[in-house]
């Protein structure tokens, strides 16, 4: 066959992935229909499609592209790597020295005693070896009841049927068989829509003590960890309320279970601090790393255990493991990255300057008719959209009004991703000022625009013409 280049007609490239390429999390015949913009090259905060259009990526890729696209330092890593040692793996008693380096800087930037790493491809990999090692370790404990992992609706841990299981997403389980045994969900802290009459505080509380409730209705002998993310990420940026986590924190000492942190999004700056636990003050016994680790440059993923789980697993044969588990020329690409969030002062940055300024001028979006609530962490972001502000409405279709801004947005060069009607962001953390500003201007002409197409289609309670 004759490859297709980048320069080739978009038409040609979309019939070809039309063609063979089955996509994630997506309605193919409709794509097929449509046709998938086709993404050329990018660099910094900024892609190029094959009509030659520069949109903002205010999504960072997947929430992965930390330090920005198109650093030729990652590049050269990778070829330093490839041209070392490509591949070996990690079992049968070797190791090599990007994974034994990597796993010592991790184990430097953790918080606490998380001091020990199992490496995977994926947040999803990653996660699945959660669940093996938490019953694992409660196995090796005298305590092998301790089998039940206790999650959240509407949480995200990735989307293999042990990954996807954990994370609380509905319209997941309603495929393949989730979620699999042991695997139970409580309510997450969404206020907004979630919250009624009760304050965010008193929300906060009842929705952590939910996991009380659980681990009493289950019975304590039987429970093994709870998961959870410092703010839901793919379930629309829902930050909790400051009564949560040290609610959480509480229940979980009080019963002796483990404290799985996902921190797939959160970590590596996103927050404004390396890692989310440290944002809310969490003390997680099992830490779930990916994304940020490479900026999304090369496939990786880590649980970061503390010395007692570590400990304790360390007594048997952990009988699990994927071929790419430290992947070499990963692991030097993420040990590149890390160096440069670490000497190019990102982190500090996005929490002492661009933060703040992203927090300012993203929170000057509550005042337009559409956005009921503006909450943001560090870089990452989301706009609640209403048709009444005050009674906090949900829409009569949901997921209509965010997709609709999300089309809006594309057609303005912006990447904003809509988790029903929640608009999220979640920029590089190398997002200068002007960008943000450009950010925001195109998000606000969006909306704009979305508004009008509600009113117009009668979704605002206003019949159309």
């Amino acid at each position: 066959m004759t490859l297709l280049t980048p320069n080739s007609p978009t038409a040609e490239l979309q019939a070809l992935d039309a063609a063979h390429h089955l996509h994630p999390f997506t309605h193919g015949a409709g794509l097929a229909e449509k046709g998938a913009r086709v993404v050329t090259r990018a660099e910094g905060c900024w892609l190029t499609d094959s009509d030659g259009n520069r949109i903002l990526d205010g999504m960072a890729g997947l929430w992965c592209v930390n330090i920005g696209y198109g650093r030729s330092e990652l590049a050269d890593a990778a070829h330093r790597q490839m041209l070392e040692l490509p591949f070996y793996n990690t079992f049968f008693q070797t190791t090599h020295v990007p994974a034994l380096n990597l796993a010592a800087k991790l184990a430097e930037l953790a918080p606490g005693d998380l001091n020990h790493v199992f490496f995977a491809s994926s947040g999803s990999e990653a996660n699945d070896t959660n669940l093996r090692l938490v019953r694992t370790y409660w196995q090796e404990k005298g305590q092998p009841e301790r089998q039940v992992v206790i999650s959240r609706w509407n949480a995200y841990h990735g989307s293999s049927v042990g990954s996807g299981s954990l994370g609380g997403m509905k319209g997941m389980h309603a495929q393949g068989g989730m979620p699999i045994p042991g695997i139970h969900h409580i309510d997450q802290p969404n206020w907004w829509s979630e919250g009624g009459y009760a304050t965010p505080e008193a929300f906060g509380l009842e929705r952590a003590q939910a996991l009380e409730t659980a681990i009493l209705e289950i019975g304590p002998e039987k429970v093994a960890a709870f998961i959870a993310e410092p703010i839901q990420g793919a379930g629309g940026v829902i930050v909790p309320p400051e009564t949560y986590w040290p609610e959480i924190q509480r229940i979980a000492k009080k019963y002796g279970i483990l404290l799985i942190v996902d921190e797939v999004i959160c970590g590596f700056g996103r927050t404004g601090n390396w890692f989310g636990s440290q944002t809310y003050d969490i003390q997680p016994d099992i830490m779930t790393v990916a994304k940020g680790l490479s900026s999304g440059y090369q496939p990786i993923g880590a649980s970061i255990v503390t010395d007692d789980v570590a400990k304790v697993i360390e007594n048997t044969e952990f009988n699990h493991g994927y071929t790419y588990s430290g992947h070499p020329v990963a692991c030097a690409v993420a040990l590149e990255n890390l160096r440069i969030l670490e000497e190019e002062g990102i982190v500090d940055r996005v929490r002492d300057e661009t933060g703040p300024y992203l927090k300012e001028r993203f929170e000057s979006l509550a005042d337009h008719p559409l956005v009921g609530e503006v909450k943001i962490v560090g870089m990452m972001g989301s706009l609640a959209l209403t048709p009444d502000k005050v009674t906090r409405a949900p829409f009569a279709e949901p997921g209509t009004a965010g997709l609709i801004c999300r089309e809006r947005c594309f057609a303005n060069n912006l990447i904003m991703r809509h988790v029903y009607d929640r608009m999220v962001i979640s920029p590089p953390l190398v997002i200068s000022k002007d960008e943000i500003d450009t950010l925001v201007e195109r998000a606000r002409k969006s909306l704009d625009e979305a508004l009008e197409q509600l009113k117009a289609e009668g979704h605002m309670g206003v019949p159309a013409e």
